[in-house]
């Protein structure tokens, strides 16, 4: 895919990941849509990048996720790409975590994202891409993060299936598959203690991987392995 005039949907772009990768998007030249809960974030988000459109919404609405996907590629002419940054964690063992709490990371984890990503199917030429953050969680869950890593393999294997849908259409259906990255985002856990990870990847260093990912249609599978050693170290996971 070429990025310069890509008219691209990024729901969860007022997180750290998502705007961070907005910037770089608008700063190669696509055209942007962005869509997050916190809409201060991105009025904020919008007065920094010139001619982008913006949407807030809940990830509970799935409808409401799918109609904005609608409306995204007519206001844009079109979608040339959706890339999801949405997402919660929370940690502790299964039987500490709540059916509540259960429930809500599979809605935002996995379904909101592929509410957006179900609506843009239809919209998509020959040559676009959709693609969701999910992380190496989804490939080597790690104790303590049970359902956290559910909701994210379930995505995974939504992603994997689609694209063999999709493969005759020319529709790439990527998984970011990302290692630990320095967002912060584990101290917004909904449950639990996040674990003691070292020093995770730049941001600007995943930014780069998605763009990377975008333009060659690929999964983001390097740099997983190491990751995934951190992540299945019992030792790191206190039980408390």
């Amino acid at each position: 895919m070429k990025v310069d005039g890509a008219r691209i949907l990024v729901p969860g772009a007022t997180g750290e990941l998502g705007s961070a990768l907005a910037r770089s998007l608008h700063g190669r030249g696509a055209v942007l849509h962005l869509a997050g809960r916190d809409e201060t974030a991105l009025r904020t988000l919008q007065g920094q990048l010139d001619s982008v459109w913006t949407s807030t919404f809940d990830a509970y609405e799935l409808d409401t996720c799918a109609a904005l996907t609608r409306q995204a590629a007519e206001q844009m002419g079109g979608l040339d790409a959706v890339v999801t940054c949405i997402g919660v964690p929370a940690f502790g063992p299964a039987d500490h975590i709540s059916d509540a709490v259960a429930e809500h990371l599979m809605t935002v984890n996995a379904q909101a994202p592929i509410a957006f990503l179900r609506a843009a199917l239809p919209l998509m030429e020959p040559g676009g891409v959709l693609a969701a953050l999910t992380g190496v969680v989804a490939g080597n869950p790690p104790a303590h993060m049970a359902d956290y890593a559910a909701s994210k393999a379930a995505l995974a294997a939504w992603l994997e299936a689609v694209g063999k849908e999709q493969r005759r259409r020319h529709i790439a259906l990527i998984d970011l598959r990302l290692p630990h990255i320095d967002t912060g985002f584990a101290n917004r856990a909904i449950a639990g203690r996040p674990p003691h990870l070292p020093p995770g990847l730049p941001i600007t260093s995943a930014v780069k991987m998605v763009i990377d990912a975008l333009v060659d249609a690929q999964t983001v599978t390097s740099q997983t392995r190491e990751s995934a050693k951190v992540l299945d170290d019992k030792r790191r996971y206190p039980t408390h």
